[in-house]
């Protein structure tokens, strides 16, 4: 048996150079360095991003011709395409590198019968490009693209249906059937997106039946698991042994949290307890935790670890290591957006780790509200936007010096 010393040596030298940029900007010409350089100086400024947001959709609404101007700046950053046709050249830029794609339809607050259901057909023609595409390991749906918000909400509440909403969310839970047993039959991991907390036990009991459903012999659906909620870890520990008891295999997304100011708004506007951590060193806690206890569990968990933490990236590289699982399991993913953190992504990828990245896309205008959580987030993100910056100069420095 390896003593603890040697054990560290090993799971040392398995964890990658991070700080590597020549591995983590390979793909970006010196003008799409400079791009994103501008571009996350931009979004470093509270004041021009929450401006920046109003004046968009107000020229949007005025019919100013302001796409072009979208199109070539956030974007080209944090998006594909408008088409799944038009992703090939990000899809392929990130196999060039080893990486991933995840194609995201990031169309959301829609509230029409028929949206739901173009949404649906959208999401199968993505499984359909993924079967045949192996650059396409996954695929993800968010649950608000293929139902009501606010039916969501009733039946998250418990509240009592009227025939119609019945009716109604018997499509919204056969559209998640249909796309996961579409998944199911073309062998292609699907992940469910994250909701906020007022509708998220609602998709949790949906997402738990798709995985008792389609589970079985391999790990096919995926639920996602926010870590910012103080409620999860625990719920994350009890579909773990629940797993085990009716005999399915768990497919666990962890992350972070996506709605941290939106749900201590809401739990302070209607004067409820907020269900998310006071700070983030207890997100970062529970976190870690969940991860852990995942591998710990991993003959019976399938795990995708979204984040933008190199802490925690190299935490699990060393938790690969102790439990001596490959570099290529399936079992085991990181996850990143396009755009951000191409440090982690590249350099993993480089080092033989499952990585891939979220490509949203979409219609320019109706991908909008994705495109402002993504320059709000490295904004309020502490250190994410002055990350990116050094990184950038860094491999702007070492371009000119080689």
């Amino acid at each position: 048996m390896m003593n603890q010393s040697d054990n560290s040596v090993k799971i040392n030298k398995s964890i990658p150079d991070f700080s590597n940029t020549e591995i983590a900007f390979k793909g970006k010409t010196n003008t799409e360095l400079n791009k994103a350089y501008w571009l996350f100086k931009a979004v470093s400024s509270p004041f021009i991003t929450k401006v920046g947001a109003a004046a968009t959709n107000f020229l949007f609404r005025i019919g100013a011709p302001i796409v072009p101007l979208i199109k070539g700046t956030i974007f080209a950053q944090f998006c594909g395409g408008e088409t799944i046709a038009s992703c090939e050249t990000a899809i392929g830029k990130l196999a060039n590198g080893g990486v991933g794609t995840i194609l995201d339809y990031s169309v959301e607050g829609e509230q029409e019968e028929r949206s739901f259901i173009e949404t649906t057909e959208e999401i199968l023609n993505v499984l359909r490009k993924s079967k045949d595409d192996p650059r396409i390991p996954l695929a993800v749906f968010k649950p608000t693209g293929v139902g009501r918000f606010d039916l969501y909400v009733k039946v998250n509440n418990k509240e009592t249906l009227t025939v119609a909403e019945h009716a109604e969310y018997f499509k919204v839970k056969a559209r998640f059937n249909q796309i996961c047993k579409f998944a199911h039959d073309l062998d292609v991991p699907v992940m469910i997106d994250a909701e906020e907390s007022w509708i998220q036990t609602a998709v949790d009991d949906i997402a738990l039946d798709m995985m008792r459903m389609y589970n079985r012999d391999k790990t096919i659906v995926y639920n996602t698991y926010q870590m910012y909620r103080t409620d999860k870890l625990a719920s994350l520990k009890a579909v773990v042994y629940l797993a085990a008891t009716d005999e399915f295999k768990l497919g666990a997304k962890i992350v972070r949290g996506a709605y941290l100011e939106k749900e201590r708004e809401r739990a302070a506007e209607m004067g409820y307890q907020s269900p998310i951590h006071k700070d983030k060193a207890a997100t970062d806690a529970d976190y870690d935790e969940a991860i852990r206890f995942c591998m710990e569990h991993i003959t019976q968990v399938s795990i995708i670890a979204g984040t933008h933490n190199e802490e925690s990236c190299s935490s699990l590289v060393g938790l690969m290591n102790t439990y001596r699982i490959e570099r290529n399991d399936p079992a085991v993913y990181f996850a990143q957006l396009l755009g951000m953190s191409d440090h982690l992504s590249f350099n993993l990828a480089d080092s033989a780790y499952n990585v891939a990245k979220y490509v949203p896309y979409g219609p320019v205008k109706a991908i909008l509200p994705y495109l402002f959580r993504r320059a709000e987030e490295n904004t309020s993100l502490a250190g994410q936007t002055g990350r990116e910056l050094n990184l950038i100069m860094k491999e702007k420095s070492r371009r000119r010096n080689s």
